[in-house]
């Protein structure tokens, strides 16, 4: 048996002292290591196989599409993920149904003091968007017009309300105009009825492009109707509520008036022709804390594009920023993750998405079809275009509605080696809040930040390739989002919501509500 002197056993009990501070230095050694994985290199490769033109533009659905599923899947599972899509796979399937509008089935009928008038669809009306219901759709009609922004059309009440909504549809649509649509179908309207002032002709030539049969996915949710009606189909029965439609049109400021006396009751029908499905993509890293790993961080992606245009000698799109850069963020994370001393106290869901190009199909199943419990996921960090523009930024929306972005900043100040700032949401007008896969997690009361380099002249474009990404920045933003899911990941509390931001995107009667 060794003898301590005097000196060697105070040694000894100061060494018995040190494990916490040697464990957490080793820790942040592994966690160093872990993000120097994440190279230039790795991300062009990735990038590279995503966006090819073997993916055929990686349309929803389309075998482009369970293609790049299948490579997400593989390299989760070469990582030592758990797969955490249905039955023990690695693939979260939805049901996408074909649908056809049945327009001599469907008609619009409005009433008021006295006036009556039924809408057919053959040239005065065609159907837009938005659910058939089974029944009749009634209720409240509203009038919306005049001068109006996103921000206007936000407060007003439109909630199970019948939007009547008059604006100058014979100029072909802005920016602005499409915001306003957005936020209108964001207020939760049963209906909304369009009334367009466009010559008898024209309007007749806009039919057809609304009668070809209809992708969507089948959610059992209700999304409102949209309908396009002519001025001269229904003026008399508006004028006989008491709506003058030039006056809306040219007013300087919004408009919002209830229509007590107008009735409006919309009897829609169409068929179901066919039946797909399409799949989102999930790997889970297990926490290290006995009681955290049952709570969640998600890093998401989408992995769809938009596929092929017809006609063109290059008619691939091949999607490397959008999103290809994206996707190939969320595989180099996870190989980042799964790194010896590299796993966080919480549990870490990977998911790539897909349809978000359709109108956010996959983010919006997992959200409403969860494969852990909605209420143990802490936080999302969405990742979409983050290959182009500036090298030495990149924006993170969402910053100003929950701590996430206080713990953004702090992580950001720590990291001044990666030479990247991330700075707050540069085009609110946008509202690009609202266009990407992390609104659906916002909505369900899961704090978010949403990473973004911006559009650019390739967005949406054949010439949208992998050899214009800039992966070396690229590679720094992701150990950037490293850092912070280690934060996330390990600290105390989970992320909170900034009161007000709750009250606006989250607190709604018709979904399960999380605490602020």
């Amino acid at each position: 048996m060794r003898r301590f002197s005097a000196h060697g056993l105070v040694l000894a009990l100061g060494l018995a002292v040190v494990p916490r501070p040697l464990d957490a230095q080793a820790a942040a050694s592994g966690s160093t290591r872990a993000a120097a994985t994440i190279t230039a290199a790795d991300v062009a490769r990735r990038v590279g196989i995503i966006a090819d033109d073997s993916m055929l533009g990686r349309d929803t659905p389309s075998r482009g599409l369970d293609l790049t599923a299948r490579y997400v899947a593989d390299q989760f599972r070469r990582f030592g993920l758990r797969p955490g899509g249905d039955e023990g796979g690695w693939h979260q399937r939805y049901p996408i149904r074909r649908r056809r509008f049945d327009r001599e089935a469907s008609r619009v009928l409005l009433a008021a003091n006295g006036v009556e008038a039924e809408v057919r669809f053959d040239r005065t009306a065609r159907y837009l968007q938005g659910t058939i219901p089974a029944e009749p759709t009634t209720g409240p009609a509203v009038l919306v017009g005049g001068a109006l922004d996103a921000d206007a059309v936000g407060r007003m009440p439109l909630r199970d309300k019948v939007v009547v909504y008059v604006s100058d549809f014979a100029a072909p649509p802005s920016d602005r105009a499409i915001q306003v649509a957005r936020a209108i179908r964001l207020g939760a309207p049963r209906a909304v009825l369009l009334v367009a002032n466009l010559e008898p002709q024209a309007f007749a030539a806009r039919i057809p492009r609304t009668m070809a049969p209809r992708t969507a996915v089948d959610l059992k949710l209700v999304s409102p109707p949209h309908v396009e009606v002519t001025e001269a189909a229904v003026s008399r029965v508006l004028r006989a509520a008491n709506v003058d439609l030039h006056a809306v049109r040219s007013a300087t400021t919004p408009v919002y008036r209830a229509l007590a006396d107008l009735r409006i009751r919309l009897e829609l029908r169409d068929s179901v022709l066919g039946s797909l499905t399409a799949p989102n993509t999930i790997g889970i890293l297990e926490g290290s804390d006995s009681a955290r790993k049952r709570e969640y961080l998600v890093y998401s992606a989408h992995m769809d594009h938009i596929g092929i245009t017809p006609g063109r000698a290059d008619s691939i799109n091949n999607g490397a920023d959008d999103d290809a850069s994206g996707t190939a963020g969320v595989i180099e994370l996870a190989q980042a993750f799964s790194r010896p001393g590299a796993r966080p106290r919480r549990s870490i869901i990977f998911l790539t998405v897909s349809g978000e190009e359709k109108g956010l199909w996959g983010s919006r199943y997992f959200s409403e079809h969860p494969t852990v419990p909605i209420s143990q996921i802490v936080a999302n960090l969405n990742i979409d275009m983050i290959g182009r523009n500036w090298r030495d930024t990149i924006v993170a929306i969402g910053k100003e509605h929950s701590d996430l972005g206080a713990t953004l900043d702090r992580v950001n100040r720590a990291h001044p080696e990666l030479r990247m700032t991330a700075i707050d949401d540069r085009w609110p007008e946008e509202r690009f809040y609202f266009r990407s896969d992390h609104y659906n997690f916002a909505r369900k009361g899961v704090p978010i930040l949403f990473f973004f380099n911006g559009v650019h002249p390739d967005y949406h474009q054949v010439t949208d390739s992998p050899e214009k990404i800039d992966a070396e920045k690229e590679a720094r933003i992701l150990r950037l989002l490293y850092h912070l899911g280690r934060e996330i990941g390990d600290a105390p509390e989970r992320p909170k919501w900034n009161p007000e931001s709750y009250r606006e995107i989250v607190d709604d009667p018709v979904r399960p509500r999380l605490s602020p």
